[in-house]
């Protein structure tokens, strides 16, 4: 090879010297064994280029991307700068330093738009962290302590993920926050250890109607020990809740010494009832008859056969419970329809609306009298349109002549 290889950035002497030329001139970069492969020499420098030129290249690349902060990015190019300026590398080491030069104002610009995009974020934070101290004070003035809770601890997770604002602000907001917070957990730890005084307390009150309860379960008097045990399940009710791990147990016990007189009385009743059961036959036999009434053609003599089936029906007795209400509806029904006829037959009398009906058949001649007036007198100076409008409103107030009439004649 030559004495003194050449390169497109650099050249190799005789004595194994290796430069790189810059802008300021030749500059040494490394050693090269005496009378060696020039080329492997240049190779070796230029693929330390190639590596400051990657890294350059990725530089920019995060920088575009925003992947760094900008006080990052400036200590990325100041590093690589320095990188460049000593490097023992061959290739155009001033055109990284130049695409180094150029990342100042995009860096700038993001400083500059992080800086704008940060104050905007503060200000979305100091609404949001001011909302969440006004909710939190509502919830600790409140009781609602399960939904309250939950509440508290979603508030406190949106604001970790607020942006911190100036220490003075964020002090004091987070002060009115954790104050609710502490408030709402003291009240909550007060009202369940007040409920859980209460509940021992109810403990105690329910065991003792039990012992009430389980007193009368033998009693046959049926009507005033029935009172009793409605009196008990009220007082049962306003005791309150007692411990979860016995409310049941005691609900189990009250109720079944309930139980036991209950269906010793319905056991009699249903023997009554039995008994009763021929009563319903008879009743029955009468409402056929009743029935028979309907509809309504002779309305004195219907008044008189129902009073005749009401005194039977009194003296037919008793029937059983659930058949009380199915009979006494439908003798009720016929009595209605009796009523209902003898009313229908005093309105038809009443000389009161008879006279008024007798009114205000006048009153509508009279009106029709005069319409019909003036329809002569429009007829005789030609004017149709007002013939017309008076013709309609001489057929209205026939219309309610011929209902007075009706109703009049339904007086009568």
């Amino acid at each position: 090879m030559s004495s003194t290889p050449d390169h497109p950035w650099g050249r190799l002497d005789a004595e194994g010297n290796v430069y790189v030329r810059t802008a300021d001139g030749e500059r040494l970069i490394g050693q090269w064994a005496a009378g060696g492969d020039a080329q492997e020499a240049f190779a070796l420098y230029e693929r330390r280029f190639a590596g400051l030129e990657g890294e350059v290249n990725l530089l920019e690349q995060r920088i575009a991307a925003g992947a760094l902060s900008p006080d990052d990015a400036v200590k990325a190019v100041a590093k690589a700068r320095e990188s460049i300026t000593d490097a023992a590398a061959m290739g155009d080491l001033a055109a990284l330093l130049t695409r180094l030069e150029a990342l100042a104002p995009g860096i700038e610009k993001q400083r500059e738009e992080r800086k704008v995009a940060k104050q905007a974020k503060q200000a979305e934070a100091l609404v949001a962290k001011q909302r969440i101290a006004d909710a939190a004070e509502k919830i600790a003035a409140g009781r609602d302590w399960k939904s309250g809770s939950d509440r508290l601890r979603e508030l406190l997770e949106e604001w970790k993920a607020l942006a911190r604002l100036d220490k003075a602000t964020d002090d004091e907001l987070w002060h009115r926050f954790s104050a609710a917070r502490t408030a709402h957990t003291r009240q909550r730890k007060a009202h369940f250890a007040e409920q859980s005084t209460l509940r021992d307390a109810a403990k105690v009150t329910k065991e003792k109607l039990i012992a009430e309860a389980e007193a009368l379960q033998t009693s046959t008097e049926w009507g005033p020990t029935a009172g009793k045990y409605r009196d008990l399940m009220d007082r049962w009710k306003q005791a309150g809740s007692a411990p979860r791990n016995v409310e049941d147990k005691l609900w189990k016990r009250f109720r079944a010494a309930q139980d036991v007189f209950f269906a010793a009385r319905e056991a009699v009743n249903a023997e009554i009832d039995a008994e009763y059961a021929v009563n319903a036959e008879a009743k029955e036999k009468l409402l056929v008859e009743a029935e028979a009434l309907l509809p309504i053609t002779d309305l004195p003599a219907a008044r008189r056969a129902m009073n005749d089936i009401a005194d039977r029906w009194e003296a037919a007795g008793k029937v059983p419970r659930d058949r009380i209400k199915e009979l006494e509806g439908r003798l009720r029904t016929v009595e209605q329809a009796v009523r209902e006829a003898g009313d229908q037959v005093w309105k038809k009398s009443d000389p009161e609306k008879s006279a008024r009906a007798d009114d205000m058949i006048g009153k509508l001649q009279r009106a029709i009298d005069e319409v019909a007036a003036k329809i002569s007198a429009a007829e005789a100076k030609g004017d149709d349109r007002r013939v017309k409008d008076l013709q309609a409103d001489l057929a209205s107030k026939q219309a309610f002549l011929d209902m007075a009439q009706k109703a009049q004649a339904d007086f009568s």
